[in-house]
């Protein structure tokens, strides 16, 4: 049982980061970029205050009189900078994981509707059940599943027409239309 669990884990884990790096790219770029936006806002909005107010200082045994904004701009520009380099590699981490989640299941979406688009429909395609569009994935295997039954019927219908050759009635050309009709083209 433990061994099987095992092997489990290890089918779903993780193998490539970047499904599709144009997508997840522009998505970490953008996150980033809101980042380094706060850092740039935040650092404006405490020098603008710090304007209002001086400071006085001793520096080499001097008192001197500076705006507070002055006084606190070299010490503010490095916490600022520390801070966004700690959060932006954070916020790296975060947004590939979470793009993770995302392109990943675009890419099966992709796979499966090439796959149904050339007429492969012996397969049904899953998603690991923490990533997004689970849902999605079920009602698309649920819309794999019913095309199937829907061309088995009709195979089973013209196996049977085949069968009776020149006794076709009217009534079963009718019911093989109703199944092909299922279908709106």
């Amino acid at each position: 049982m433990g061994e099987n669990m095992d092997n489990k884990q290890a089918q779903n884990k993780r193998r490539n980061y970047f499904i599709d790096k144009d997508f997840q790219s522009k998505f970490i770029i953008k996150f980033c970029l809101l980042v380094v936006l706060a850092a740039l806002i935040i650092t404006g909005i405490l020098y603008c205050v710090g304007k209002r107010s001086t400071t006085v200082a001793i520096l080499n045994s001097r008192v001197v009189v500076h705006s507070t904004a002055d006084f606190l701009l070299p010490i503010l520009a490095q916490t600022v900078l520390v801070v966004m380099v700690i959060l932006g590699l954070a916020t790296v981490i975060v947004t590939l994981l979470f793009s993770h989640k995302i392109a990943g299941p675009l890419y099966r979406f992709k796979k499966a509707i090439e796959g149904v688009s050339s007429g492969n429909l012996a397969a049904n395609f899953h998603l690991r059940n923490y990533d997004q569009l689970k849902g999605l994935s079920d009602e698309v295997n649920g819309m794999i599943d019913k095309t199937r039954q829907q061309i088995e019927l009709i195979k089973t219908d013209l196996a049977k027409l085949k069968a009776k050759k020149g006794n076709i009635s009217e009534q079963d050309i009718e019911e093989l239309d109703r199944k092909i009709n299922y279908f709106k083209t």
